[in-house]
């Protein structure tokens, strides 16, 4: 028997998958949303990523309703994203402000309208942000203005009239690093006693989706820190 319905927005991703095997080992039936289907979902809708933002909400949205059958979700997390570096001196900077855009803000702002029309009363909507996003980005100011429209989003969204069921929560993440297989491909001599597992995500979704208590208040912007093995949530 299920133990209910949600859907992981990137669910293909080292993070999604991971996310989307744990919820599965709990009988949840799980509705991917992705560039590429994963194969453990129970249900795939593959994203277009050559149409437009709004093409993009549309056809989600159509998929998702006949994918639901007018049944409602506990949970919807997205965690699609990506990263790329640069500052404005870049060639590529405005190629990658739009690549960052697309991955985090679309997803995000999509994942919202799914929550406004599938998500339960008193169910959960979480957002990815980034620690790094709080300060300025030199580096990477492409990553950081989407991030920070990210976590615009989320206190706009826990508001009154933000447009999310009653009761519900938006809780956006903001990981530093997580402990994924290319982050280990391409910082392998890294301190990875300070990167934060993917169950210790997985884990805390699950508990904010069954346990309504644990729940951090709607709107938190939640840094997500490891330290010596050991990851926490401020």
């Amino acid at each position: 028997m299920s133990s209910g319905k949600v859907i992981i927005y990137g669910g293909k991703g080292a993070l999604g998958s991971a996310v989307l095997d744990y919820f599965k080992a709990r009988n949840f039936s799980v509705l991917n949303i992705d560039l590429s289907s994963n194969e453990h979902a129970d249900t795939n809708i593959v994203v277009n990523p050559s149409v437009s933002w709004v093409e993009q909400e549309e056809l989600i949205l159509k998929q998702t309703s006949d994918a639901l059958s007018g049944s409602q979700v506990d949970g919807i997390f997205c965690v699609a994203g990506g990263w790329a570096g640069g500052s404005a001196a870049s060639k590529d900077f405005i190629k990658n402000c739009d690549l960052m855009w697309k991955q985090s803000v679309w997803s995000s702002t999509i994942a919202a309208r799914l929550a406004h029309s599938y998500l339960k009363p008193g169910g959960v909507l979480q957002l990815t942000g980034a620690a790094a996003a709080n300060d300025a980005t030199p580096g990477m100011i492409g990553y950081g203005l989407a991030k920070a429209a990210v976590h615009h989003l989320t206190k706009s969204l826990a508001e009154k009239d933000g447009g999310l069921p009653e009761n519900s929560a938006v809780l956006t993440i903001q990981p530093i690093t997580l402990d994924t297989p290319m982050n280990r491909k391409w910082m392998p001599k890294a301190d990875h006693s300070s990167w934060t597992p993917l169950d210790y995500i997985s884990e805390n979704l699950h508990k904010w989706t069954t346990d309504l208590g644990s729940r951090p208040k709607s709107g938190s912007l939640l840094k997500i820190t490891t330290t010596n093995g050991t990851s926490k949530i401020e």
